[in-house]
C-alpha cells in the first residue's frame, strides 16, 4: 500500500476523476508493479479487501481469475463501483473464469445497473466469439426497448453490444443500423480524430468497412 500510495500523480487522479474513478496511480507503473510481483492470489484477496482501487487494480493483475467462485464473483461485482476497477474485473477475471456464463445470464437481468453492465458485456464478448445458443433478435428487441433511458453505465454496455451483433452478424445488420439511428444513443458522443466512433450506426459501418478492406 506504501508503494502504490508512492505511485500517487495529482495530475493523474484529476484525469481519472473526470471518468468516475477514484485514483491517481499511472497504468503503466502499476502494471510494472504486477509483473514484478507475478499471480499472488492471497494477496490479491487481501489487496481486494482494502476497498483502495488503486490496490484493487494491482489485485485484478495479479490473482488468479479461475481460483474464484461464482459466489464470491458475484459479490466482487457488487463491490466494483468505479468504472475502471469493474471494467477490468470483468475483462481480466470474470471473462477468464469458468462461472462466466452462469453469472452473464444473472446479470444481464440484475436490478443493479453497474452489476447488468456487467452481464452485457459478457453477451457482447459471446457475440464476437462464441453466438450459438444466443437469441440474438431478443437481445435486439431488448436493447431496442431499454437502452435509451439506461443509466450510462449500463447504456454503454447495451450499446457495445448492439454494435458488435449489427458487425458480427450480417442478416441482423440493417436492424441493429436501424435501431441506432432511432435512438440516437451516444450519436453526439465527442470522438477524436483517426477514432471509431461509439454511435452504433457508424461503428458498424466502419468495422465492416475495415472488414471488407482487410
Amino acid at each position: 500500500m506504501a508503494e502504490l500510495a508512492a505511485l500517487e500523480d495529482p495530475k493523474a487522479r484529476a484525469v481519472n476523476e473526470r471518468h468516475g474513478d477514484d485514483h491517481g496511480v499511472n497504468l503503466g507503473k502499476l502494471r510494472a508493479v504486477a509483473k514484478r510481483l507475478k499471480t499472488q492470489q492471497d494477496l490479491a484477496l487481501e489487496l481486494w479487501a482494502t476497498g483502495d482501487s488503486a490496490a484493487r487494480l494491482l489485485a485484478l493483475l495479479i490473482c488468479r481469475p479461475r481460483a474464484f467462485g461464482a459466489g464470491q464473483l458475484d459479490v466482487m461485482a457488487r463491490e466494483s463501483r468505479t468504472p475502471k476497477v469493474h471494467d477490468w474485473f470483468v475483462n481480466y477475471v470474470v471473462k477468464k473464469s469458468p462461472h462466466a456464463e452462469e453469472l452473464r445470464v444473472a446479470w444481464l437481468q440484475d436490478p443493479d445497473p453497474v452489476v447488468a453492465s456487467g452481464g452485457w458485456a459478457l453477451t457482447t464478448e459471446r457475440v464476437a466469439r462464441k453466438p450459438d445458443g444466443l437469441d440474438l433478435a431478443g437481445l435486439l428487441d431488448t436493447i431496442e426497448a431499454e437502452m435509451k433511458d439506461a443509466p450510462d453505465r449500463l447504456q454503454w454496455a447495451m450499446n457495445h453490444c448492439l454494435a458488435q451483433i449489427g458487425i458480427e452478424h450480417p442478416g441482423l445488420r440493417a436492424r441493429a443500423i436501424e435501431i441506432g439511428e432511432r435512438l440516437e444513443v451516444l450519436k453526439d458522443y465527442p470522438t477524436p480524430p483517426n477514432c471509431t466512433s461509439p454511435y452504433a450506426p457508424a461503428w458498424i459501418s466502419e468495422m465492416v468497412r475495415r472488414q471488407a478492406v482487410g
